[in-house]
């Protein structure tokens, strides 16, 4: 295993967890009136079963990864999923508890297909086209988001510190996934000489952060005056 290969290893699986929150909660939710004999086989089974159609998702949108000016699309909407990431706290999901193995996943599945777009856009950007990054990522992730939520949750709270280092990564993928576009090269035959990934990320990450101080300000502003 190389420097780049663990490196972005190390970066599906952070923007996985980071994002997984909310369907680590679904998994929760869903099974919660199951039986305690059957409630670890409907979460190992609900969450094998969003795994399995999130690597599904995830490859075709790198599958699309080379249509032109598709990518600054995908980076355009990983900006505005890091800075929501920062700025929204009112993300809940509302997901009805089942009675059986089969209602409890069927329920988790279709939760994580609507909730699981910014984890596939980011994780396809951040793999690069790497099938067993895709899966090997994805898959590393499972016991984390499974056993760990807990505590992951309980980290970031303690820490807000790393949500905001997780939201710059999350900048720093979508930059340099939209200097990457080859929608570019058509426009200035001269842009991979201009712009570089490192560039592109740097900005993305310095954008994120500063729309969100900026955003994140506005909003207390707004709560201040409501408040008089």
């Amino acid at each position: 295993m190389d420097a780049t290969f663990a490196l972005q290893l190390l970066q599906i699986v952070w923007i996985n967890v980071l994002l997984s929150g909310d369907n680590a909660v679904v998994i929760a939710l869903a099974c919660r009136s199951l039986p305690p004999g059957k409630r670890r086989i409907g979460i190992l089974l609900g969450a094998g079963a969003a795994v399995g159609l999130r690597i599904v998702f995830t490859m075709a949108v790198v599958s699309l990864m080379d249509v032109p000016w598709l990518k600054l699309l995908g980076g355009v909407l990983l900006v505005w999923i890091a800075v929501k990431l920062l700025t929204d706290e009112t993300d809940e999901a509302s997901v009805k508890d089942s009675d059986t193995i089969w209602k409890a996943v069927r329920t988790v599945a279709i939760a994580d297909m609507v909730m699981s777009l910014d984890n596939v856009i980011a994780i396809a950007a951040a793999a690069k086209g790497s099938t067993p990054l895709i899966i090997f990522g994805l898959g590393l992730s499972v016991p984390l988001i499974i056993f760990g939520a807990t505590l992951i949750i309980t980290l970031l709270q303690r820490y807000p510190v790393l949500v905001w280092a997780g939201a710059a990564l999350l900048g720093w993928v979508a930059g340099s996934l939209i200097v990457s576009d080859p929608g570019w090269h058509g426009v200035m035959g001269a842009w991979p000489l201009l712009v570089d990934e490192v560039v592109g990320g740097s900005v993305g990450g310095a954008l994120v952060l500063g729309l969100s101080v900026v955003l994140r300000q506005r909003a207390h502003a707004q709560a201040g005056k409501a408040a008089r």
